[in-house]
């Protein structure tokens, strides 16, 4: 089956999602064909800006939904973290609880904001690993904690999902 623009129209290079990078698949949905009166169909791109999270619950409730639709990932922060065999973007992969919490955000598990770190000191002070909270305030320091809560020996997607879910709940509750 043939794609693109019917027969007679003008393939336009930019009018492909060949050219889009991972954050702008996240942030863009675009909407194809349609059909005219005339009976043919013409390509028409609406782009339709997905809201991010601006508040530290619904950065929560985010971050579960995308582990729940793509598994939470143990020992890093997803698989093939430097994307040297793997062409899938981050969001479709299997995520630990701090990439998601990145990842929802700015759409890059690897790239900071104000936002996912005030969702990640939020919750590494709910945490505790072998009855003990951080040892230190930095961000590196909550991250690995998190990360170290949820690389526990039978820590299943089911869990990260419910502590997220119960965070954004206590999270709003408190605000």
């Amino acid at each position: 089956m043939k794609t693109g623009p019917p027969d007679g129209y003008p393939v336009d290079p930019d009018d492909t999602l060949t050219n889009l990078r991972d954050e702008d698949i996240v942030s863009v949905q675009s909407i194809r064909p349609t059909d005219l009166p005339a009976g043919h169909r013409r390509t028409v791109h609406v782009d339709v800006t997905i809201p991010r999270p601006t508040t530290v619950p619904a950065v929560f409730r985010a971050a579960a939904r995308l582990l729940a639709a793509n598994g939470h990932y143990q020992g890093d922060y997803c698989p093939d973290v430097f994307d040297r065999e793997m062409c899938i973007p981050h969001f479709l992969r299997p995520l630990s609880i701090v990439a998601a919490l990145r990842c929802v955000v700015s759409g890059d598990p690897h790239e900071t904001s104000l936002l996912s770190d005030r969702a990640i000191s939020v919750l590494a002070l709910r945490l505790e690993v072998n009855g003990e909270g951080p040892f230190w305030g930095d961000i590196f320091s909550l991250e690995f904690h998190i990360a170290a809560w949820g690389d526990a020996p039978g820590r299943s997607t089911e869990c990260a999902v419910a502590v997220l879910y119960a965070a954004a709940d206590a999270t709003a509750v408190s605000l």
